[in-house]
């Protein structure tokens, strides 16, 4: 295992604010939308499934990057996943009905989500790997 270093304060909020501003402005621009309720929850899922294939994906890289077994399949399968979701999100935003700059939206709060989501695993894992980490003083090395 690799040391694991407690991210900042300012890190940490940094990621949680980025993650809350992607999703909130995607899901605020969801409940505005003038679409059909069947698109909205397409958007919605996709970004549900996105989170999730993102927090997947980290989460093999690294245990892998610290000797813990992870089957090829289950790492193809993150891959695949995450790759499915960003597909699904260009093919319906490529044909929706909406403005330029309402798909831009969309793109953009989605892949702040992503990389953000990333960010706050990554913040998480290091944290408990600290407080599980047992502790040694100085005089008992």
């Amino acid at each position: 295992m690799t040391n694991a270093y407690r991210p900042t304060a300012a890190f940490v909020g940094a990621s949680w604010g980025a993650l809350l501003i992607g999703a909130i402005a995607y899901l605020i621009g969801l409940w505005n939308a003038q679409m059909q309720l069947n698109e909205k929850g397409y958007y919605l899922t996709l970004l549900m499934y996105g989170l999730f294939a993102a927090v997947s994906l980290q989460k093999t890289v690294r245990d892998r990057s610290e000797g813990i077994p992870v089957t090829n399949l289950y790492a193809g399968l993150c891959w695949v996943s995450l790759l499915a979701a960003l597909l699904l999100l260009t093919v319906g935003l490529w044909n929706a009905t909406l403005e330029r700059s309402e798909k831009g939206f969309y793109a953009m709060s989605f892949l702040l989500s992503l990389f953000a989501v990333v960010a706050v695993q990554k913040n998480v894992r290091d944290v408990g790997a600290i407080a599980a980490a047992p502790t040694v003083r100085p005089n008992e090395a």
